[in-house]
């Protein structure tokens, strides 16, 4: 019997967490649903993804207020995904002027964003409820330059004074898009990573770039946070939980992408990769939440890249079904 596309057969509602993390920094999650993350400034605020509607940022926005009254000024996409930046519009109201994003990020909405709304509220729609309120594609009015370090290149970087505390926002390389971007609280030592780091939850890497996320990761290492948000997942206390949140991440890459280049060499078509995959991911990872929506998507875009697709092709509504189709049983 063929699986609920994607994610459409999950319609029960998660427990939302918001808690504070260090003296200006909050976590926003929900069992394995997408997070978002909150600075509070004693001038200003800023929200590190904006959720899927403006119907769900204002639930987040509610709890925002019930620790500070400071207008919401920044908006950050740490990439281009619908799940992440289709709420923005909610925090106009509250003061946003700026939506920050790194030029990877906005070539990829210029590129794709139209098809990848349509994807993404199709796969989802427990996470598009009142997608009636979105005015349309999200479009930043602040870039920064997107310079990939595994190429020498110096990452553009941006730092945000919002009163009291200073943000680094930064493009660390290429791994979850070619444009992913974080925020960084260095005074604090609190990392909000997007979707380049997870814990116990599907890594979707359907736009990935494979081969360099682990350094990007070890990028991130390298700051030595004490806190993490992550794109999905449990927000992390303390270095060890960081690290192993980036351990979790690195070894779904690099089992998936093993996988792949195994299958590739070996000339097996896509649904004989996937059952070739499944024999490696299943007994690590075949537990978490989302992960049997992530791993036919991670599948396609792994053997891609293994056979040269440097890349990654588009999504649309229509290839996500005819692909899903074809690796059910």
């Amino acid at each position: 019997m063929s699986k609920a596309f994607a994610s459409q057969a999950d319609l029960a509602d998660k427990k939302i967490t918001f808690e504070q993390l260090s003296p200006h920094c909050w976590a926003y999650t929900a069992e394995g649903d997408p997070n978002s993350g909150v600075i509070i400034g004693e001038k200003f605020i800023m929200v590190s993804d904006a959720t899927a509607t403006p119907a769900m940022a204002r639930d987040l926005i509610a709890r925002i207020r019930t620790v500070s009254d400071k207008p919401i000024k920044y908006v950050l996409l740490t990439h281009y995904h619908a799940v992440r930046v289709l709420g923005a519009s909610a925090y106009f109201a509250e003061g946003a002027t700026e939506i920050i994003a790194s030029q990877g990020t906005l070539d990829l909405i210029v590129e794709r964003g139209k098809e990848d709304m349509q994807s993404e509220m199709d796969r989802f729609p427990r996470l598009f409820r009142n997608a009636e309120s979105v005015p349309g594609l999200t479009w930043p009015t602040m870039v920064i330059g997107g310079g990939d370090p595994t190429k020498g290149e110096v990452p553009g970087k941006l730092m945000v004074d919002l009163g009291g505390v200073k943000v680094q926002i930064w493009h660390p390389g290429p791994g979850h898009t070619r444009g992913d971007t974080i925020a960084w609280v260095e005074q604090e030592k609190v990392l909000f990573s997007g979707d380049l780091v997870e814990y116990e939850a599907g890594v979707y890497t359907g736009d990935a770039h494979l081969e360099e996320w682990p350094a990007t990761l070890e990028a991130l290492r390298a700051l030595n946070a004490e806190a993490l948000v992550p794109g999905r997942g449990e927000a992390m206390k303390g270095n060890a939980q960081v690290n192993k949140a980036l351990d979790y991440t690195k070894r779904w890459v690099q089992t998936l992408f093993a996988a792949a280049k195994e299958a590739a060499a070996a000339n097996m078509d896509l649904k004989a990769a996937m059952e070739h995959t499944r024999k490696s991911m299943d007994p690590v990872f075949g537990h978490v939440f989302i992960y049997e929506h992530c791993l036919p998507f991670d599948v396609s875009r792994a053997y891609d890249e293994a056979r040269g697709i440097k890349n990654p092709r588009i999504w649309t509504a229509e290839r996500d079904k005819e692909m899903w189709a074809a690796l059910q049983d």
